[in-house]
């Protein structure tokens, strides 16, 4: 564990330009870090994760000039296309320029074709990579030691529940050769701040993930969202609007749920994914606010059971269950969304539990980032399984 001194940064530093692995804080989650362009060291991220080479990563640095450096910001076209070339790169470098400067550093991440130089291991071959520049300072920091880009996935063993303590990674990674950076140690004695457990990651869920990708025939490309976080697709269109863009672009979301097996551009794409060491299900809107009447087998399943509610939906089971938490009575997204992993590693450490249920959450077309991101985490934490009975 290392502590937040001037020192302890630069020791990181030089440990990950020697290809070894430091966790960090970040604004959203704990990342597991390693030189970006080490082949080497990125293999030690995937095995220290027992992650899926299919599952890329994304690269962390601190200026949206040196995201531009990873990106190719070109498309591959045939001889009869060329003319459009030099058009078709302008129009995609003026958009990841645009979306850089209005969202980094922050809790986006831009997805595009990498340069030649990027390390196939990073982009699960696919030509693609990943970028954002975290604002947490001690992240920020961290980069700047370094000197390198940071390759950082979430710092916990893979499809388990995303890290937002210290001790959260070393329950998961305590094995591995990792260093963990830890802001709750007092710098001078080495020992935990007296603070509860509040998360040092502020926003507490993954980073927006959106691909810009231009059109082989046109002047025009898209932009999908792969991953639902803090910052929404209608921000997004703000950003291309306000600097003429709108027109050469189409923003749509496009969140997928895939098997391990399937090589994706960007991470948080598997069906299976932040789930705590407990089976999970998601509770049928048929069963949530008003309480049905439960069989005796319902009752005694509940009885080992924990509910993570969000909104009170499912309250009117409460009194049936070992546990029972609240993301946020009141529906407040933002609240929501900065406890939802650990409330889920709360859940498993319930002694006697068998299940976990969440509530399926259906939205409205114009709800925000954060509900999205928030229903998106207990869909996958449950792998997409919804039940409208207890039994």
């Amino acid at each position: 564990i290392s502590r937040v001194t001037q020192s302890s940064f630069e020791q990181c530093g030089q440990r990950l330009r020697d290809g070894k692995l430091v966790s960090f804080p970040t604004e959203t989650v704990y990342g597991l870090g390693c030189h970006a362009l080490d082949q080497l060291a990125v293999q030690k991220v995937f095995d220290a994760k027992e992650r899926p080479l299919s599952d890329p990563l994304i690269v962390h640095v601190t200026k949206s000039e040196d995201a531009l450096e990873l990106w190719d910001a070109s498309t591959s076209m045939s001889r009869s296309e060329i003319s459009n070339q030099a058009q078709q790169q302008e129009i995609e470098k003026k958009a990841l320029n645009v979306l850089t400067e209005a969202f980094f550093p922050g809790p986006l991440t831009l997805v595009a074709r990498a340069h030649p130089s990027i390390p196939q291991i990073l982009m699960a071959n696919t030509g693609f990579v990943a970028c954002r520049s975290p604002s947490h300072p001690i992240a920020r920091a961290l980069i700047s030691a370094a000197k390198v880009p940071i390759a950082a996935p979430s710092a916990n063993k893979f499809g388990h529940v995303s890290p937002t303590l210290a001790e959260h990674v070393m329950d998961d990674l305590g094995q591995e050769d990792v260093w963990i950076i830890d802001p709750t140690l007092d710098a001078a004695e080495g020992t935990k701040e007296q603070e509860g457990h509040s998360p040092v990651c502020q926003v507490g869920v993954e980073s927006t993930v959106a691909k810009v990708e231009m059109s082989n025939e046109q002047t025009k490309g898209s932009i999908t969202i792969l991953r639902h976080g803090a910052i929404s697709s209608s921000s997004i269109r703000e950003a291309l609007a306000k600097n003429g863009l709108s027109d050469y672009f189409e923003v749509s979301d496009s969140v997928r749920f895939t098997s391990e097996k399937v090589s994706n551009v960007a991470p948080g794409q598997t069906i299976k994914h932040y789930s705590p060491n407990v089976p999970c299900f998601m509770v049928d809107a048929s069963r949530q606010c008003q309480q049905n009447e439960l069989s005796q087998e319902e009752k005694a399943i509940l009885a080992q059971s924990v509910i993570i509610d969000y909104g009170k939906r499912l309250s009117g089971y409460q009194q049936h269950v070992l546990a029972y938490r609240d993301l946020s009575v009141e529906g407040d997204a933002s609240m929501a969304a900065s406890s939802v992993f650990e409330t889920l590693r709360w859940s498993e450490r319930i002694q006697g539990a068998n299940r976990v249920f969440v509530p399926d959450i259906i939205l409205a077309n114009n709800e925000d980032a954060l509900d999205l991101a928030v229903k998106d985490k207990l869909t996958r934490a449950a792998s997409a399984v919804i039940v409208n009975t207890f039994a």
